[in-house]
């Protein structure tokens, strides 16, 4: 069971909700529910075979480089640098995964 990957799913589904409720952020909300249901789907995969990184490995890629590019031109942490540092950990540990 990949609980590291639904965790990540989780956190991700978290902030767009959060993006939504403090900030009225519909976009936040969509970009959640849409990253957060492909790493849930991803992490499916890689509970079922652990070489079947695919879709883990693209949603959390996407989302290291979205959030990375936010956090550039922003300068904040919270939440485009905590996102992008996640999803970076997240990329890194599917390259890991793949390696084994």
């Amino acid at each position: 069971m990949d609980w590291i990957g639904y965790g990540y799913a989780a956190a991700i589904l978290f902030g767009g909700f959060m993006g939504y409720k403090r900030k009225g952020s519909v976009m936040s909300l969509i970009a959640g529910l849409v990253f957060g249901g492909f790493s849930a789907y991803g992490a499916y995969n890689v509970s079922n075979d652990p070489k079947n990184v695919l879709v883990s490995f693209a949603s959390s890629g996407l989302l290291a480089v979205i959030m990375g590019m936010r956090y550039k031109k922003s300068g904040k942490l919270m939440p485009a640098g905590i996102m992008s540092g996640l999803s970076l950990l997240m990329v890194f540990r599917l390259l890991l995964l793949t390696m084994v």
